[in-house]
């Protein structure tokens, strides 16, 4: 009999969810659901040759019929059923906010209910990736734990972002206390690796690719924006941790430790050899500091703690850019 369990991945070609993807599929058979509209086939290319891996280009906000999906047959769905779901589909493009925010705000109401009647008719376990961004922007250097109540300005500009995170938290703890179900939260604070999307105003991949070609790295704020730094593999194994144990409710994942984003850019200067010049440009609205978080519930709780030093991660980040550079420049 095959004991592997079926998990679904929605948001599973975006950055993070890739990175899940590749770790899930070491021990288990992975539907990975996505849209592109912010994500990206080159991010699961390479899994699409494993036979454990299957690809659903599916939008969140429509329904979706796992047993009328032709790749999925082979799986037996109807027998087998679906062990674990995982959320990360949500639009979150720095520099193209305006584009999507129609998506962003039924992807935090519609499609979240639509996820959520998924795994109620197979009664299977339920991890959102949520973000930092419930508790507001930063007012202080104090850490935040869960049980902050943050500030949100759910009439703002980005509000479909912020306060629609924090409305699909409450659409899942109210689905979640009606049918008892334990439902998983993971606030996933900023997030830095291999992946991420070019060009869109994140910064840290940007600051990668110009200082290899010695171009002014732009940091959008001004010497005061500061940021904790999560790398990739250090959040894949809190969410993995997070889905394996029997707990409910939000945790924070983040890096503990708040860094100058000047500081990361000279870094990142420093370590490509680079004559590029650190230059100050006006915010996005999508880019705005961060609180910093409290993780001592996840260290209690699940045993993690990130595990990653910045240097290292950023090592890593710039040799994935260099060994890659042509694809990600074109």
């Amino acid at each position: 009999m095959n004991k592997k369990k079926n998990i679904i991945v929605f948001g599973g070609a975006g950055f993070v969810g890739s990175h899940l993807c590749e770790e899930l599929v070491k021990n288990n058979q992975v539907f990975c659901v996505d849209n592109f509209k912010t994500s990206s086939m080159e991010n699961i290319r390479y899994l699409l040759q494993n036979h454990n891996f299957v690809f659903i280009k599916h939008d969140i906000n429509e329904v979706l019929d796992l047993e009328r999906q032709p790749e999925l047959k082979r799986f037996n769905i109807k027998v087998s059923g679906i062990s674990e779901v995982y959320n990360l589909a949500c639009p979150t493009s720095a520099k193209n906010f305006d584009e999507f925010v129609l998506d962003t705000v039924l992807s935090n109401s519609q499609g979240i209910k639509n996820i959520l009647d998924l795994v109620l008719k197979y009664e299977t376990k339920l991890l959102h990736v949520s973000s930092a961004v419930v508790y507001g922007s930063r007012q202080s250097k104090e850490a935040v734990n869960e049980e902050n109540l943050g500030q949100v300005d759910f009439l703002s500009p980005r509000a479909c972002y912020d306060e629609g995170k924090r409305f699909a938290e409450t659409l899942i703890t109210t689905y979640g206390r009606y049918h008892k179900k334990d439902f998983k939260i993971a606030r996933l604070f900023r997030t830095y690796g291999p992946r991420m999307m070019l060009r869109d105003g994140q910064m840290v991949p940007d600051f990668i690719l110009d200082a290899l070609d010695d171009k002014d790295l732009i940091i959008f704020g001004d010497k005061r924006f500061e940021t904790s730094l999560l790398y990739v593999s250090d959040a894949v194994s809190g969410l993995t941790k997070l889905m394996e144990l029997e707990v409910g409710g939000a945790f924070n994942l983040g890096d503990a430790e708040a860094i100058s984003l000047t500081k990361v850019a000279e870094t990142i200067i420093k370590m490509a050899e680079s004559k590029s010049k650190i230059v100050y440009k006006d915010p996005l609205i999508f880019m705005t500091p961060l609180c910093i978080p409290d993780i001592s519930k996840a260290k209690d709780e699940l045993g993690w703690f990130p595990l990653t030093k910045l240097e290292d991660g950023l090592y890593k980040t710039l040799e994935y850019t260099k060994a890659n550079k042509q694809l990600l420049s074109s």
